[in-house]
Formats: structure tokens, C-alpha cells, sequence
């Protein structure tokens, strides 16, 4: 399907509802699915696979067990693997583009093509060993990994019994497909960045539903109550996501607010009341990308119209956090020296920051380079080890701890928006926030 042919139909394609933004029925949604996969098979996988030097790659995976990257790979109508689903690309150079097998009883959706005569070979692991021996790869892929669980979706189990049937020559050619893995889960595909905006601005939109007026009344609805709003939200749209949200308080009181509660020991149920700042982890799965998006909003106090002047010069800390680490963004680099660097930066401009940036996609926490955790800011051997390389998207998570005069004690800034980076620039995919929202609403957000 050509690309404006294709945005043409998610903008022509029924939805479930008009608000907050239009949710396509499943039948379309699995037609753009398949569509993307369709493209991210044909003109994708062989690139990433001469990129590699793998020219086989092969995944097993089993029912209720399956390989992360196998998931990705299944047609919309196939929601896990079948019994035993083993799947073999195999470069076969030139203009001849990648095989695409699956050593099972039946094709696999229209794109995998089922290479499993049970009649002739019952064993199911010998099938896969002559059609390894009838290819003669130079190197064989498998998914095995030291630094992602994404990449490392073969058990041992599996893995003993399919050394068990491959000729000892082959054993030899077998590598990790570490790089390949993580390349297929952390690239973007044109088609999939001509929906990612409308994702993000879905997911957008319901967080400025959630905190407004509409949802919050002062006094009355705590904390829990606008997280399980959030989540029928989520249910009533249609979507589904991929963390609980959560939804945190901080206010002009002698409590000091540790950051880390938000990730595990957050009070329950407090009562929003005028005066407190709002801070909201939030994310959706649709069209089998993921959102990460974290955003603030100020409860009015009598008698105020507007943020007072404390709390937007802190958070103007935290958008020039976000730009301190968005400039380090240059292909190669690895996520700990983008976090290094953003570090120092920070450090010298007197912003008391903490970044945990991440990789987004076809996982919320994706593969890709690690731009630090919470409790490592020194760097993160392994993912953090990673490079930048282009059409990948991230998570730009952090905070930045700042002094609000007027309550006597230190506020975090926690902001977290969805980007896509290029190969040479980095943008904010649909836009970040700016200007903490007000309830009653004042409008402020900008693209």
C-alpha cells in the first residue's frame, strides 16, 4: 500500500468514537498491522540483515512462551505462537530479498510461508535441519542475549533439542542475533512514523481529559480514583496498555517527596485539594506501538487564575533538561555518553537533574541504548553501552529537583515525552508540554 494510500485510510476508517480521538474498529486496525508488517518484512529485514552479516535468522519459539521478537512478527490474527512456531529468514543476496519461512504445518498469515511436510519429515526439529542443510548459511542466528530480555527469547530447553538434530558444521555457524533482534524491535519505519503522531497525541489527549475539571474535584477525588479513570478510560477506547499509571501529589506541606515512590511506596488515596501540583505516568498500546508520557497540572486556588510564578520557573527547568539531552543526540553515540554529557551539562547550568531516558516502540521499555536508570546515573554497562543509530524513537523520562521558595522545600519536575530520532535531528513526536495545565483548565499545551 502507498504511504498516502495508506494515511488516507486510518483517516477515512470507522471508529468506535469520536472523542478523544478516532479509534479504529479491529478489523482495520488489522489490516494497518499487517500492512506495516508487510513492508517492515520486505524492505526492512534485508537491510538489517546485511547490516549484521547474519544471512539466517532463526526463531523458535513455543505457545505461552513466546520469543519477544517473535511476537512482533506475527500476523494481526495470530495472538501467540502454535504449538512449536519456528520462523527462518534466510538472505538470499541480491534483488532475491530474504526467504521467509515457518517450519510449521501451515502458512503463517499470508507472509510466512509454511516449509513443514509432516508426511515426509514428522520430526519437526529434522525439517528444520534440512532446510538449514539445503541453504548452507554462512551464519546462523539466535536469539540469545546478555544485555536484553528482548533479544534473548529462546529457552534452553528448545535450544538443546535443536543442537540435538543440527549437524555438528552448523553448530559451528551458530552466533547470537543480538544485534538483529534489537535492530527489528528499535527501528521505524516510515509507515509506522506516519501513526506514531497519532498515537502519541491519542494518549496526549486523554491525560488533558483526566486532568481537567470533568474528571478532578478538589476536595473530593484523590489520587486512585484519577488512576482508575485513567485505566476505564483506556478500556472504553478500546486500547490497552502496557503499566498501570499512576498519579502523584506534591504540595506545600512539611512532607518532603521522594521521587522513587512514584516507581513503588506512592501513598494511595490522597485527596487532590487547591494548591497541589500533579504529576501523571501514563501509556497506551495501540497498533502495537507504545506511548510513555509524564505531565503535570496545577489545582487553582481560590482566587488564582494561574500557575504561580515558583512552580513554572521549576518546570522550565525541566523542559531545559529535556533540550540538554536532546542535543546530545548523534548517531553513534552511546546512550552513557549522551547521559555523561547531559549530566555535565546540566550541572554546569545549575539544574539538579536526574535523566532515565529509554528506548519506545513495539515495548514500552524497548531495546535499544539505555539513557541511564533512576539509580544509575554513572552510566549503565550493557544497554547503556548501546549506539544511537537513526529512525528510532525514545523516551525522554527525567526530572529536575527544584526549590519552591514559597513551601520551603524542593519540587521535582517529572516530565516524560516521546521522540524520533531522524539519523541527524530529533523531534518530539507529537509535541511536549510546555506550560503545566491548570484545573480549572487553562490551556497549555503546545506542539
Amino acid at each position: 500500500m502507498k504511504l498516502f494510500t495508506f494515511l488516507a485510510f486510518l483517516s477515512t476508517a470507522g471508529a468506535q468514537v469520536s472523542s478523544p480521538s478516532a479509534v479504529l474498529f479491529e478489523r482495520d486496525r488489522s489490516r494497518v498491522v499487517d500492512e506495516i508488517l508487510d513492508d517492515r518484512f520486505t524492505n526492512f529485514l534485508p537491510q538489517l540483515m546485511r547490516r549484521e552479516g547474519i544471512d539466517m535468522w532463526v526463531i523458535i519459539s513455543r505457545e505461552y512462551n513466546e520469543d519477544p521478537v517473535l511476537r512482533t512478527m506475527l500476523p494481526s490474527t495470530w495472538l501467540s505462537a502454535r504449538r512449536r512456531t519456528i520462523i527462518v529468514f534466510f538472505d538470499q543476496g541480491g534483488d532475491k530479498g530474504v526467504e521467509k519461512l515457518a517450519i510449521a504445518r501451515y502458512d503463517v498469515g499470508n507472509l510466512l510461508k509454511g516449509a513443514w511436510d509432516i508426511d515426509v519429515r514428522p520430526n519437526q526439529w529434522e525439517a528444520l535441519a534440512k532446510i538449514i542443510e539445503d541453504r548452507k548459511p554462512k551464519k546462523i542466528g539466535l536469539n540469545m542475549s546478555t544485555n536484553y530480555g528482548h533479544a534473548d527469547g529462546l529457552s534452553f530447553s528448545e535450544h538443546e533439542e535443536f543442537l540435538k538434530k543440527l549437524p555438528a558444521d552448523y553448530q559451528k555457524r551458530i552466533v547470537s542475533a543480538e544485534k538483529l533482534a534489537v535492530g527489528w524491535l528499535e527501528t521505524r519505519t516510515e509507515k509506522e512514523m506516519a501513526i506514531y503522531p497519532l498515537i502519541c497525541r491519542l494518549s496526549h489527549q486523554i491525560i488533558q481529559e483526566g486532568f481537567s475539571e470533568q474528571v478532578i474535584q478538589p476536595g473530593v477525588t484523590t489520587t486512585d480514583d484519577v488512576v482508575w479513570w485513567f485505566r476505564q478510560r483506556i478500556t472504553d477506547l478500546g486500547l490497552s496498555t502496557w503499566f498501570h499509571p499512576t498519579v502523584d501529589v506534591q504540595r506545600s506541606d512539611k512532607e518532603d517527596f521522594n521521587h522513587l515512590r512514584t516507581f513503588s511506596k506512592r501513598p494511595d488515596k490522597q485527596v487532590i485539594m487547591p494548591g497541589d501540583l500533579l504529576h501523571v505516568d501514563f501509556g497506551i498500546t495501540y497498533l502495537r506501538l507504545n506511548t510513555d508520557q509524564q505531565q503535570h497540572a496545577y489545582v487553582l486556588r481560590p482566587g488564582e487564575s494561574d500557575v504561580p510564578e515558583a512552580i513554572k520557573t521549576a518546570f522550565k527547568q525541566g523542559n531545559r533538561l529535556q533540550e540538554i539531552l536532546t542535543e546530545q543526540f548523534s548517531a553513534g553515540k552511546t546512550g552513557n555518553q549522551m547521559l555523561l554529557a547531559a549530566l555535565e551539562q546540566s550541572k554546569k547550568e545549575g539544574i539538579n537533574g536526574t535523566i532515565y531516558s529509554h528506548p519506545i516502540g513495539v515495548h514500552g521499555h524497548a531495546a535499544g541504548p539505555t539513557i541511564g536508570l533512576w539509580d544509575q546515573q554513572k552510566g549503565v554497562p550493557g544497554p547503556g553501552d548501546y549506539p544511537l543509530l537513526a529512525n528510532t524513537a525514545y523516551s525522554i523520562e527525567l526530572n529536575a529537583a527544584v526549590e519552591i521558595p514559597e513551601w520551603k522545600k524542593i519540587v521535582r519536575i517529572m516530565l516524560e515525552e516521546d521522540g524520533f530520532f531522524d539519523g541527524k535531528t530529533f523531534r518530539y513526536i507529537d509535541g511536549r508540554q510546555t506550560e503545566i495545565y491548570t484545573i480549572p483548565r487553562k490551556l497549555g499545551y503546545v506542539k
